[in-house]
């Protein structure tokens, strides 16, 4: 399997908003339920467990989020580009953290904790300064 390729990470202030993306190969993205996760500066250090941000199906509908992220983050997909991207608004400096992209297998509306992933890619930073 081919590793996704985040993208669109960077620096702002509290309260901004940052737009990422992840784009991965047709084969490995149109067919597939595909999800953000994250990672904190300190727990990436460690190569601790990534937490789950946002997850979609693959026709795009069935938006699942994490409860920290809910009302502020939307993801969304371009199938056509094989492309996910996710729209943060309303950042706080604990989203700080490295993001990644994954296809997750067995999704049905809703992310369950365990469920099988595909290949990590290297992530995109962003950093939210108060």
């Amino acid at each position: 399997q081919v590793q996704p390729v985040e993208s669109g990470g960077g620096s702002v202030q509290a309260g901004g908003s940052l737009r990422i993306s992840c784009a991965a190969s047709e084969r490995a993205f149109n067919n597939y339920a595909m999800g953000w996760f994250r990672r904190a500066p300190e727990k990436e250090r460690e190569e601790e467990e990534r937490e789950f941000v946002a997850a979609i199906n693959y026709l795009g509908t069935s938006p699942d989020y994490a409860d920290s992220v809910k009302g502020r983050f939307t993801i969304s997909r371009d199938n056509a580009k094989s492309t996910l991207f996710l729209q943060m608004n309303s950042l706080k400096p604990e989203d700080t953290a490295v993001y990644y992209c994954a296809q997750i297998f067995d999704y049905r509306g809703s992310y369950r904790p365990g469920a099988p992933l595909g290949p990590w890619g290297q992530g995109t930073q962003v950093t939210v300064f108060s």
